[in-house]
């Protein structure tokens, strides 16, 4: 992501919040839908091995921080799932690893969009701020919890919406009613990756 240029990226801000792409040109203006699901990929460092066990980095701070700033805070704040992927060793690789089939991941993510669907005609991730409050609604102890992580990492608000609606599609996909804590916990560790 940040090999493309900072003002190409900064384009997608609107998009990726409203769900559409308004062009003005001269006296015209053009509005094109432009829902689309951003999957994005960084290395830590321009060398790509800033925290690598062996040391194998030789970038510097200020290098690093260069690189990392390509991509702003509100862009940043815009993307709801962010993951560090460390490197595989060859041990791990060479192992099998027994886990469900893509059939079974299918089922389960079809039966929470049903759910959604039935729930408010729309899938969690396009509720409104208002919709999102009345169906993402908390109990008193994972109202702390957010708030404590809101406090803590100095989320903003956009945060705050998208801690919840990602909390509600984790309790769909576990066909969990109501958002437990094990949920919220889950989508508070999704944001706390920030590379900038």
């Amino acid at each position: 992501m940040p090999e493309f240029d900072r003002r190409v990226l900064e384009v997608l801000r609107e998009p990726i919040e409203s769900g559409h792409l308004t062009i003005s040109r001269a006296a015209r203006q053009a509005d094109f839908p432009a829902r689309f699901q951003l999957v994005a990929a960084m290395n830590p460092c321009p060398c790509g091995h800033a925290g690598d066990p062996g040391g194998r980095c030789r970038c510097t701070p200020d290098q690093i921080a260069r690189y990392r700033s390509r991509i702003s805070g509100p862009l940043l704040d815009r993307i709801d799932l962010k993951l560090e992927v460390p490197r595989v060793n060859h041990a791990e690789l060479r192992a099998s690893h027994a886990g469900e089939s893509s059939a079974q991941v299918r089922e389960r993510v079809c039966a929470a969009r049903e759910r959604q669907l039935a729930r408010s005609g729309k899938a969690n991730a396009w509720l409104s701020n208002r919709e999102t409050e009345r169906d993402c609604a908390l109990g008193e102890s994972e109202h702390k919890l957010l708030d404590r992580a809101v406090e803590r990492l100095g989320l903003s608000a956009r945060a705050y919406h998208r801690i919840l609606r990602v909390a509600r599609t984790i309790a769909d996909l576990a066909a969990s009613r109501d958002i437990d804590a094990v949920h919220l916990s889950e989508a508070i560790q999704y944001r706390r990756f920030d590379p900038a």
